[in-house]
């Protein structure tokens, strides 16, 4: 299923002329039917959902602590 920019924008909630400005930076992929851009659903999902996993993985390493070394020695 293809979205217009229009549709793109509300299912971002973002504004219209910043999907348009991304779409146009080749920012995101789109396809050119001579009258809109149109954008594939679910590649831009998977996409999204992708970013998400970083997101918690980057996360979860923020995270865990740093193990305290006993042999740590100070050399001033």
């Amino acid at each position: 299923m293809y979205l217009t920019i229009k549709e793109t924008a509300d299912y971002l909630s973002l504004p219209e002329d910043l999907v348009k400005g991304l779409v146009l930076q080749k920012k995101i992929r789109s396809l050119y039917d001579g009258e809109q851009y149109l954008i594939y659903k679910d590649q831009f999902q998977s996409h999204l959902e992708q970013v998400e996993k970083y997101k918690m993985l980057y996360d979860e390493y923020l995270k865990e602590p740093i193990p305290e070394d006993i042999d740590v020695k100070d050399e001033d």
